[in-house]
């Protein structure tokens, strides 16, 4: 069945009744991380909530019954229909990827890309950042797909003006979401090593670091509530190659790290402390789309956030 038909159907509009029985969210209260938060006055207006995703690897089917692990969990239907029942709750939400959208399945080899960046579009993702991966099919074949996109790629630290995605990706981008400003910025794994030269082309790799602070300073100065990371560069390593956790060790001022590349399961936040900054919050949602990540955001005072995060499964 062509996929894309397969989710015309999840774009109409469901009463949220019949949304929370289709996903189960109804009778599994358990797995909003709110607390006491929800019985606060106009809470679901009040509180920005990010969901996320990352490593999704062309899984558009759940995991087939004679997978010891995973069976019958993933798959882009789950999701779709989870997204939209959040949606029907919550007044701000943002929805962001980590990367690597691409390879894994059949899906891929056949269609190059199409259906994975027509689901994102049809699911209402707002932005997502380049993986490895997005580059199996070379520069070219990525910049193929982006006419089905209707989010924003964004990637900081790859300088892409000399090939087919020249000018078709973004440095950053501010997402008002109610009365917020979260600015979103995105980083790259080093592709040398990983993928083949041929496929990445002239793409220049740049410092995650270094261009991370820059980005944090110039969302700053823009007057951004929140600053997100959308990064590619693994959660942690025993050698001192640039993470997660070296990131927000280095560069103070990012709210989120929404993380890939290692296809870490990180239940909860992780905080990660800088001496002239407050904690920065780091997630990851596994991989093969099992999980929908959601952090909640809500407004303590000026500059300051109650946080919650937990995973969903699909």
């Amino acid at each position: 069945m062509n996929p894309t038909l397969a989710y015309k159907r999840l774009s109409e509009d469901l009463p949220r009744r019949e949304f929370l029985k289709v996903t189960g969210l109804g009778a599994a209260s358990a797995l909003w991380p709110w607390g006491g938060l929800e019985a606060r006055p106009h809470f679901e207006e009040k509180a920005l909530l990010i969901l996320h995703t990352n490593d999704v690897h062309s899984r558009i089917d759940p995991f087939p019954a004679s997978n010891t692990r995973y069976a019958g969990q993933g798959g882009a239907e789950g999701r779709a229909r989870r997204i939209a029942a959040i949606r029907n709750r919550f007044k701000n939400v943002l929805l962001l990827d980590a990367g690597d959208i691409f390879q894994g399945t059949p899906y891929f080899n056949l269609y190059k890309g199409e259906p994975e960046i027509k689901l994102m579009s049809a699911m209402g993702y707002d932005a997502a950042t380049l993986g490895n991966h997005d580059f199996d099919l070379g520069v070219e074949g990525f910049a193929q797909q982006l006419p089905h996109a209707r989010f924003d790629v964004i990637c900081s630290n790859y300088n892409l003006k000399n090939g087919a995605l020249g000018g078709k990706t973004l440095e950053h981008k501010i997402y008002r979401k109610g009365p917020y400003k979260v600015g979103v910025f995105g980083l790259g794994i080093e592709l040398k090593g990983l993928v083949t030269p041929k496929l990445y082309g002239d793409t220049k790799y740049l410092d995650p670091i270094e261009v991370a602070r820059v980005q944090v300073g110039t969302l700053r100065k823009q007057g951004c509530n929140l600053v997100v990371c959308l990064s590619h560069l693994g959660f942690q390593y025993e050698s001192d190659k640039v993470s997660d956790r070296v990131l927000a060790k280095e560069c103070p001022g990012i709210d989120l790290i929404i993380g890939g590349h290692t296809h870490t399961f990180v239940e909860e936040e992780v905080l990660q402390h800088h001496p002239n900054d407050p904690s920065c919050r780091i997630v990851q949602a596994g991989w093969g789309g099992l999980r929908l990540g959601q952090v909640l955001f809500y407004p303590k005072g000026l500059g300051d956030w109650e946080t919650a995060s937990a995973l969903l499964r699909t």
